[in-house]
């Protein structure tokens, strides 16, 4: 099929036939190509192509772009790994424009695989035009659009404490914390700050982070909040009163409470004295009593709130660790410590001092490099900026008219991180991304943004080579030429690589240079698709950029996706060894059965708990039931005698009830179906197709079988009812090749191949692939009481198969008589389906009554449980009068929902159902089984002449199951000798003539001894009863 569609190109010719329809937008998010592709790969993909290719068959224009997103740190540490070095100085020893060569080559390097897979699973995206954020092209675009926010002053520089990983040396976003999250245990500690001019008295404070303590600068409390004095031990601790509890037990007791005013503005001994500082206790409305002790420790360098606390009361913000995460010079006998890994002799330091209280360890979710799973510092430093806090109202406007799927996501987890926004810090201290285009003269310190190649070129001082490679070190080398004379260096940051990933929409169309400025038919996207946790990710970035840039949002739809687990729930990892690589389920399964499980197995934000068993579940379940029926038609179609589409078919308004109920069947199903994927509900779409293919096989295949083969056929191949055959085929074949259409953005592979026998190779009209049919469209034949008359039908056959295996009765054995107790409306329904009834229970005749008393008796006793404790001495009284009511007729009520009364001392007392017990019996010479106001009976007398007829039955099957152990076509006609018991022979003298039909035997004999050697000899025994068969084929 793969090489089918290459060689006709199949899908560039379903773009062509749609070229100037409406398009509908779709948008790749750019995965990174420097590692092999994963199941969870497959999950996103599939979700990716479904709507495309359904939108396409809709009659709209969808092109599909890839895209590959190539810079950032993922790839510079996979870079690392292989030169065998690590951190920033190795990298700048080895040369940047080395490393960043390798990083290039590291990104294409299993681009050939992701597309083999790409192809394999039938996704159809374009990677021959694929947009890489690593191209000039696309880099140029980025540049305008920083230039376009630096411009209007949303892009600005600026000394904040921002989330810093000091393994890869470089801050991090908002957005990017919020994917790296671990628990951990750190150390909790409780620290005395003594007071300068109060001996015996100290503020207690509470931290997490003990290596922050050199660097105290002040200790904060809430003017709302009052403070205690508690006497402890030799000493008196100062803390928030409501705290006092919490933190030293349930005893103790505040010596004296005061106002936080009392204590702003004194002074205490620091906990270690490294760093200068003022040390006093300031006002801060930060500080809460949530948890610690009400007064919080400030270090400036190493928190948001604390640096806010410092610019408020004038405070220094010393900062004593390095950019790689170690105690510099100013922190004496700990200098050239990792912060973290010191924490344990910082707490030793302060406890041989006197200082620490008490240290506990304290479990709780810490934010961890999402890249190389540092531990991340708060660290103050320069940063560049995106002011998308002036428009973060404009964010919460769009997002509310975005249709989330699910729909919780838009005011939950999305709606709740936008509400929260803080500025983006675009910038990174590293090599290999876009480079901020920003350049900063060495004399007036004044910054321009530059917004296109063509502007660095008129505005360097030496024109720089052609074809520059806008990537560092090369641009590095640019030099402006400033307004006051002096030279401008470029600001050797690079840009967030989520700000690449964001900028697709206009980026990987060279926009405004190659639109025009005119993105009119390519933005906003009408669908794009990732996992769920790109709403901290790409669903932001994207969200972020066109709200700042084009004031739109960039996606009119967004399915998020979950995780993919191992059959225990248990997340998938190497070091597990639970890993399912994708190619392990393509060649044991196929494309089509990974599809569909993953399309329909549940909804696709949940996460999925994945095995080989459960893709072979969904396979059996859906696409074997498929294509056995399918198989089904045209084994019969091709028949000597068989059928072909474009005949003079009967038209459905002239066909049998069964045929016209599964067309009624299809139009609903086209009708939902299309409802379905025009809401994004993939999983609820596929579930609607998988219940019309088991109605299709299950329910009218099988019903209707003999149709396809002449339940009139005799030995000579004459068939009764010609026209019947043929609107059962014509019933069939419609219901396939529409099923065909509607499998083909789930299954690609097995709806083009129905298409292609079904349909491409009779009509030379028609399209040779599924995937430029037109999507179907109902045929107006929906037929709601026939539907519900069916639906009824089944149900009985359902409670009668239930009775006749309670009895312990044969399917094969018929019976001379089924009551169905029910409903006059519901009995009037059906009487139009009283053969396919009678069919399918196997009895002769089908009696419809309206009393299920002639099936079962009924006896009503009181529940003396209940009734007891509520008439004491009067249940004698009570009990005579439930046993004097009408059993049947108060069953009916109380089934009803009706009121049940029954009379005590002159006075009406109401009884609930569970005042009553019930007992029915079947009555006798009746198999009886009840569901609701349904009751099915079947008679159990078995006649002699039932069991000739059964035995007959056993024979058929029998002799079936030898025409396939001896390898013989459907159609093959055979010579056919039994022999067997004295019962046996009478059963097959009573039924010749249909067991040689039911067989294809064109001769039948019976008796000792075969006039023929034959093609294959068995021997059974049948209900008891010795069979031998011979069967050899005819002449």
């Amino acid at each position: 099929m793969l090489r089918r569609w290459r060689e006709g190109d199949v899908f560039r010719r379903s773009l062509e036939n749609r070229a100037g329809a409406e398009p509908f937008v779709f948008y790749e998010g750019p995965p990174t190509a420097n590692g092999r592709p994963g199941s969870h790969h497959v999950l996103s993909r599939v979700f990716k192509d479904i709507f495309p290719r359904f939108q396409t068959m809709r009659g709209r224009y969808v092109e599909r772009r890839g895209g590959w997103d190539c810079h950032g740190l993922p790839v510079e540490l996979e870079v690392e790994k292989q030169l065998g070095i690590s951190g920033k100085p190795e990298i700048e020893a080895y040369g940047i424009a080395e490393f960043n060569a390798r990083c290039r080559a590291s990104v294409l390097a299993y681009l050939e695989e992701w597309e083999r897979l790409t192809e394999r699973i039938g996704f159809w995206i374009d990677t021959e035009r694929a947009y890489r954020t690593m191209d000039a092209d696309y880099i140029e675009s980025v540049w305008w659009s920083l230039a376009e926010l630096h411009r209007r002053g949303l892009l600005y520089r600026s000394d904040k404490v921002v989330p810093y990983c000091p393994r890869c040396g470089t801050a991090l976003s908002s957005h990017e914390v919020a994917l790296g999250y671990e628990d951990v245990d750190d150390p909790s500690v409780y620290v005395r700050l003594p007071l300068s001019d109060a001996p015996g008295e100290s503020l207690l404070v509470w931290t997490t982070t003990p290596w922050t303590l050199p660097a105290n600068q002040a200790a904060a409390v809430n003017p709302e909040v009052r403070y205690a004095a508690v006497r402890h031990g030799d000493e008196t601790l100062i803390l928030a009163e409501p705290l006092v509890a919490r933190v030293l037990g349930q005893d103790a007791r505040p010596e004296r409470v005061m106002d936080a005013a009392e204590l702003v503005g004194r002074a205490y001994a620091p906990p270690f004295p490294f760093v200068p500082g003022a040390h006093r206790v300031v006002a801060a409305g930060f500080v809460t009593t949530g948890d610690g002790t009400g007064i919080v420790h400030i270090a400036p360098a190493f928190g948001e709130d604390d640096m806010r606390t410092a610019r408020d009361h004038g405070l220094d913000a010393p900062n004593p660790v390095d950019p790689a995460g170690r105690f510099t010079d100013a922190v004496g006998p700990f200098a050239g410590r990792a912060v973290k890994e010191a924490d344990p002799d910082l707490v030793a330091d302060l406890e041989r001092r006197g200082l620490l209280l008490r240290a506990e360890t304290y479990r709780h979710a810490y934010p961890h490099c999402w890249r190389c799973g540092t531990p991340l510092l708060y660290y103050a430093k320069p940063s560049w900026y995106i002011r998308t806090t002036a428009v973060r109202d404009r964010m919460l406007e769009l997002n509310a008219g975005i249709g989330w799927h699910p729909e919780r996501v838009r005011d939950g987890r999305f709606g709740k991180w936008l509400e929260g926004n803080v500025d983006w810090a675009i910038s990174r201290d590293r090599y290999w991304g876009t480079p901020l285009p920003l350049w900063r003269c060495g004399e007036c310190d004044e910054v321009t943004a530059v917004g296109s190649c063509a502007e660095l070129r008129e505005r360097a001082t030496e024109p720089p080579p052609p074809g520059l490679d806008p990537h560092r070190p090369f641009v590095d080398e640019v030099e402006l030429a400033c307004a006051c004379g002096g030279r401008m260096r470029r600001e050797p940051e690079v840009v967030d690589v989520w700000y690449d990933s964001g900028a697709m929409p206009f980026a990987q169309q060279h926009h405004p240079f190659d639109t025009g400025g005119d993105l009119s038919g390519r933005f906003p996207a009408d669908f794009i698709c990732e996992a769920l946790d790109q709403t901290r990710g790409w669903f932001y970035s994207l969200l972020a950029e066109s709200t700042l840039l084009f004031d739109e949002t960039a996606y009119r739809n967004v399915v998020c996706l979950g995780l993919i687990l191992d059959a225990e729930g248990q997340k998938m990892s190497k070091s597990r060894g639970n890993v399912i690589e994708p190619w392990t389920v393509l060649d044991r399964q196929g494309a089509d059965a990974f599809r569909w499980y993953l399309l329909t197995a549940q909804s696709p934000w949940d996460s999925f708990r994945f095995s080989l068993e459960a893709v072979d579940e969904a396979m059996r379940r859906f696409l074997l039931t498929l294509w056995n029926t399918y198989a089904f038609l045209v084994t019969y179609a091709a028949l000597r005698d068989g059928w072909a589409p474009g005949g003079d078919d009967p038209p459905p308004t002239e066909r049998r009830p069964a045929d016209r109920w599964i067309l009624s069947r299809l139009d609903a199903t086209v009708a939902e179906v299309t409802e379905r994927l025009e809401g994004y509900d993939a999983t609820g779409a596929g579930r609607l197709l998988e219940r019309f293919v088991d109605d299709l096989s299950n329910w009218y295949v099988r019903t209707q079988r003999r149709r396809f083969w002449g339940a009139g056929r005799r030995a000579n191949g004459a068939t009764a009812d010609a026209a019947g055959r043929a609107a059962a085929f014509a019933t069939l074949h419609e219901c396939l090749t529409t099923a065909a259409l509607m499998v083909a953005p789930f299954c690609p592979f097995v709806a083009d191949e129905l298409w292609g026998n079904l349909v491409a190779a009779h009509d030379p009209a028609a399209p040779d692939s599924v995937h430029l049919g037109e999507w179907p469209e109902p045929g107006g034949r929906a037929d709601a009481a026939l539907e519900r008359a069916m639906a009824a039908a089944r149900e009985m056959v359902a409670v009668g198969r239930g009775a006749r295996a309670e009895a312990r009765i044969k399917v094969r054995q018929p019976l001379e008589e089924a009551v169905i107790a029910c409903p006059p409306a519901v009995a009037e329904e059906v009487a139009g389906l009283v053969d396919l009834v009678a069919d399918e229970l196997n009895v002769r005749r089908v009696r419809f009554v309206t009393d299920p008393g002639e099936l079962v008796e009924v006896t009503l006793k009181p529940n003396y449980r209940r009734l007891g404790p509520r008439f004491g001495a009067h249940m004698p009284q009570v009990a005579a009068a439930v046993a004097g009511l009408p059993a049947a007729a108060t069953a009916r009520a109380i089934d009803a929902g009706e009121e049940v009364r029954i009379a005590l001392d002159g006075e009406a007392l109401a009884l609930v159902p569970e005042d009553l017990l019930r007992e029915a019996r079947p009555t006798a010479g009746y198999a009886v089984a009840q569901e609701a106001s349904l009751a099915v009976g079947l008679a159990t007398e078995i006649t002699p002449d039932l069991r000739r007829e059964a035995l007959a039955r056993e024979v058929v099957h029998a002799v079936q199951n030898a025409r396939r152990a001896a390898g013989l076509r459907v159609e093959e006609r055979i010579v056919l000798h039994l022999d067997g018991s004295a019962a046996l022979r009478e059963a097959i003298d009573a039924h010749r003539e249909a067991i040689a039909a039911e067989t294809l035997a064109t001769r039948l004999t019976v008796g000792h001894g075969a006039p023929f050697a034959g093609l294959r000899r068995e021997e059974h025994e049948v209900e008891g009863e010795p069979l031998a068969l011979r069967l050899d084929r005819a002449g």
